[in-house]
């Protein structure tokens, strides 16, 4: 069974709690079934690679390691920090905006 994540791909969000509480970055990817997220920039860590083809560089890389999403929360420009998600209908689509300003994320 497939559980929600309150955040999606390309949200702004904002750290809460860890090494990197307070840091801001765009949503890479999300993993639903994990309850796991990549933000760009956050959370990095040193990947060993090997070289798989004749010719091709080993070396050591920093990439964006997987985050539990309950560690962010979206981030309204309007208010300049973390905020809640309320959802409002406008006919039949269903738009997400800030609880405390109003703003749309």
């Amino acid at each position: 069974m497939k559980s929600k994540v309150h955040v999606k791909k390309d949200d702004m969000v904002i750290v809460i709690s860890g090494n990197d509480k307070g840091k801001r970055g765009k949503v890479l990817q999300v993993a639903p079934d994990e309850g796991k997220i990549l933000v760009e920039g956050i959370n990095l860590v040193k990947k060993h690679v090997k070289p798989r083809k004749q010719g091709q560089e080993g070396g050591i890389l920093t990439v964006e390691g997987a985050l539990y999403a309950d560690k962010v929360m979206p981030y309204c420009s309007k208010c300049a920090k973390g905020v809640r998600i309320k959802h409002k209908y406008e006919g039949n689509k269903k738009i997400r905006i800030c609880a405390k300003c109003g703003a749309e994320i």
